[in-house]
């Protein structure tokens, strides 16, 4: 990994770190890289107290940003949609209707606490399909603590 590379990975830990302590005090509990049934990889996704399923995708960089043509990728399986960035990062690309701020939220988060700076509209997702994703989320969250706990069980099951 170069050292820009392993740079941006430490800064997009940073940021998920102040958006998790946001959403705990919120009461919004939340997992990183999640794998998707579409074969894409949310940064963090999460569930709050009403059981809706938020998805942020985390950028560190404008032109990470400006190239990403896939998040809209996301918006199937959320009911919430946040960006979240670092502070001082230009997020004025996010106000464009190519990133349709009408469906999509904004935190901007360092490694001590976020800040929501543009809420996330609603945008509820069928029933049945919020099922499946909390089910999916649940189970991704308990496979994890268990394979943490015992190393020895990460080859068996699903390895989501």
């Amino acid at each position: 990994m170069t050292d820009s590379a392993l740079a941006e990975a430490e800064t997009a830990a940073i940021v998920a770190r102040g958006i998790a302590r946001l959403f705990a005090r919120n009461d919004i509990w939340c997992l990183s890289e999640m794998p998707l049934r579409n074969g894409r990889r949310a940064d963090l996704m999460g569930v709050d107290t009403k059981g809706r399923v938020i998805i942020v995708e985390i950028k560190v960089q404008r032109g990470d940003l400006l190239g990403d043509g896939k998040w809209p990728d996301y918006l199937d399986f959320c009911d919430r949609f946040y960006w979240g960035l670092p502070p001082g990062l230009d997020r004025s690309p996010l106000e464009g209707p190519d990133y349709r701020p009408d469906c999509c939220g904004i935190i901007v988060a360092d490694g001590y606490d976020g800040e929501i700076v543009r809420p996330a509209p609603l945008h509820p997702l069928a029933a049945a399909r919020r099922k499946v994703e909390v089910e999916r989320l649940a189970r991704a969250a308990l496979r994890r603590m268990t394979v943490a706990g015992d190393p020895h069980c990460a080859p068996w099951g699903n390895a989501q």
